[in-house]
């Protein structure tokens, strides 16, 4: 089948799918997890092979740990699916009406966006996400994983496509997995004008940016992550130093693990060889000048280069800024960011406040870690990605993500 024919069907799916209630869609969603629960074994076989694979291709750790399912990883994937599941169903709500003068009833309804397509890199749980996000919002979606998770991305989307089979109201062709490997399939959604509504690219910024210059279609563009933790004068060392341990190592290799510390110059000293014990070398700190001065002579501290602040670096490297007070602080992070989350630690309310407010990112913390943007953390039960555009959604992309909204108006033979 062509790339053509495979979005005529997909759209024609959309528009079935569509139809469907609330509880319709939810018995479908149930069927699929269910599914997934019992090709457990075989999805991780599968994703056994693709990390096997990966490593012959000297993959770096941080990566692997990106690809890699686990039993409480697919667990938890299907754990998203039944979250989704019980939330509340966008499509149809009414989001305002109003009467008109002459006596038109208007009312503004939320509906699905039609047909997406999301482009990604590794994760595979990505295509349980993306697909009962989708689904629930009556949307079809075309799944083009990377070449790494092939054989994951394959047994995951036929074992969704069979449950979707086995309930009465399922809709199966609304999910399809682009699997050729063939980057002639991302050339073909990047130029879909008229087949696909909107594209999600999501992965590293050579991927996202690619998508972005290349693209004849919408693109809601999920920014790679240069997350920032600003440890104030006045911050608790400890919780500065535990979310910052949070923040690099728990998985380095995520788009909210976070990437540089921006550090007062009046905590240097009491806040860096606490961090750098706590690290006990699992973390290269890439330091300026000012912080290198305080942990000169202790393992893996090294001078930065320019370079290295507004990395997204997805391994186990962290660079460190002085900064003399907020103002320095908000203004280094707004010039060296990607507008992803970004995090103050400080017992001033003023200081929160200010950096909250002034801090230009989807998520902005106060005294808690970067790892926390997550649709999952943030109980949508599943996520597409992290927008860090402004235009139609922004942060961590639920069911509402893949909805727009129209106007319906009722009349009793107006004229104009």
């Amino acid at each position: 089948m062509n790339f053509n024919q495979t979005c005529a069907e997909l759209r024609k799916a959309a528009e079935t799918l569509a139809q469907r209630t609330g509880a319709q869609k939810n018995a479908a969603l149930e069927s699929a997890a269910q599914s997934l629960e019992a090709s457990a074994e075989a999805i991780l076989r599968a994703n056994r092979a693709d990390l096997r694979r990966a490593r012959d291709g000297d993959m770096k750790d941080a990566l692997l740990d990106r690809l890699a399912l686990n039993e409480d990883r697919l667990a938890g994937a299907v754990r998203g699916v039944r979250v989704v599941i019980a939330q509340k169903d966008p499509v149809g709500t009414v989001e305002a009406g109003w009467r008109l003068p002459n006596g038109l009833e208007v009312r503004r309804v939320r509906v699905p966006l039609g047909v997406g397509a999301i482009i990604y890199e590794s994760r595979p749980a990505v295509t349980v996400d993306a697909f009962a996000l989708a689904y629930k919002s009556g949307n079809g979606i075309l799944l083009r994983g990377s070449s790494a998770a092939l054989e994951s991305n394959r047994a995951i989307a036929a074992a969704i496509t069979e449950g979707l089979a086995r309930c009465p109201e399922g809709v199966p062709g609304a999910v399809r997995l682009l699997d050729s490997g063939d980057r002639s399939e991302v050339d073909a959604v990047l130029n879909a004008r008229g087949l696909i509504d909107v594209v999600l690219p999501r992965g590293g910024p050579e991927l996202i940016n690619m998508v972005v210059n290349n693209a004849r279609i919408p693109v809601i563009e999920t920014g790679s992550g240069v997350c920032h933790l600003f440890v104030d004068q006045s911050a608790d060392i400890a919780m500065a130093v535990a979310v910052a341990e949070n923040g690099k190592l728990q998985r380095p290799g995520v788009c909210n693990a976070l990437e540089t510390l921006v550090v007062h110059r009046d905590a240097l000293s009491s806040f860096l060889p606490a961090l750098e014990e706590r690290f006990a070398g699992r973390a290269e700190l890439r330091c300026d000048e000012e912080s290198f001065a305080v942990l000169q002579g202790r393992p893996r501290v090294v001078k930065a280069a320019q370079g290295d602040f507004g990395t997204e670096f997805l391994d186990t490297i962290l660079a460190v800024k002085t900064v003399s007070g907020i103002d320095e602080a908000i203004g280094f992070i707004n010039t060296h960011n990607t507008k992803h989350s970004d995090s103050i630690i400080t017992r001033s309310v003023e200081n929160a406040r200010s950096f909250q407010q002034r801090i230009d990112s989807a998520c902005v913390y106060v005294n808690a870690s970067t790892r926390f943007t997550d649709g999952g953390e943030f109980g949508f039960g599943a996520e597409l990605g992290i927008s860090t555009q402004k235009l139609h959604v922004r942060g961590p992309m639920g069911l509402e993500a893949l909805t727009t909204t129209k106007y319906l108006l009722e009349g009793d033979g107006q004229v104009r």
